[in-house]
């Protein structure tokens, strides 16, 4: 991580600021040659070693939290799930209890999304099934150099909290560039446009999670999954029919 402990009083600012739920965008997260080491080694997708499966409200995203024989990854996400990273975290957000990393990267890891992607607009699932923990961060970096508006693909963040929809923000998955957000029944995200991307070129990113033993009871709710919502009217209907439709083509050719 580049320098995160001199940028902490401007970015906790940024991220104190935001409502209804906090977060920040910055770039630089790696250091430079970290960062252009990462692009260089980020693996390949496939049906062997990543899980691919579509969904209704998601398609071409593929996923990686395996690293027996990645080794720079694996050490990308111990030194993110490390004490001194937490307290960065429990600093940056002022989060009222010792946040928690997740060595089973359940959800997170390696994120890879091929042309024609989308993953609608949601909040995550709010207990982690195997600690039962509550999920109260999300911390992505995206590894995508010189991507272009025309390819879609920008994560959203949403306020659905009154009559009015507001988005709160829309960046670019650029290259080392990290987006941090709370989780919890309000924090709406997702990069629901179909990716537009040329052959040969992915959106790639690296996902890690955080959680408590607890949390406000205010902010806490029954378990649920991932709860997704259609801010897109008709179009968005058409776009889960046909995602619908090869989800179950893929589960009848398993088998």
């Amino acid at each position: 991580m580049n320098n995160l402990r001199e940028r902490l009083p401007n970015l906790k600012q940024q991220f104190q600021a935001q409502k209804p739920f906090r977060f920040v965008m910055f770039d630089h997260f790696f250091k430079a040659e970290k960062a252009e080491q990462i692009l260089r080694e980020y693996p390949v997708p496939n049906n062997d070693t990543w899980n691919g499966t579509t969904y209704i409200d998601q398609k071409n995203k593929f996923v990686k939290n395996n690293f027996q024989f990645l080794p720079l990854f694996q050490q990308v996400f111990n030194e993110l799930n490390a004490p001194e990273f937490l307290a960065w975290l429990e600093e940056l957000t002022n989060i009222e209890e010792p946040l928690l990393a997740d060595p089973s990267l359940f959800g997170a890891g390696l994120h890879q999304s091929m042309n024609g992607a989308f993953l609608n607009v949601h909040v995550d699932y709010n207990i982690h099934p195997e600690t039962k923990f509550h999920r109260r961060l999300n911390v992505l970096v995206y590894m995508n150099p010189n991507w272009k508006e025309e390819y879609n693909g920008h994560i959203e963040l949403w306020d659905l909290t009154g009559k009015a929809r507001q988005q709160l923000g829309r960046f670019s998955p650029g290259f080392n560039r990290c987006v941090i957000f709370e989780t919890n029944e309000i924090s709406f995200h997702g990069h629901p446009k179909k990716l537009n991307t040329p052959e040969g070129v992915s959106r790639k990113s690296l996902a890690t999670y955080y959680y408590t033993k607890n949390r406000p009871t205010h902010e806490t709710a029954a378990e649920h999954n991932t709860i997704f919502v259609n801010l897109e009217g008709l179009p968005g209907r058409v776009k889960q029919l046909s995602s619908g439709v090869k989800a179950f083509l893929e589960r009848i050719n398993k088998k």
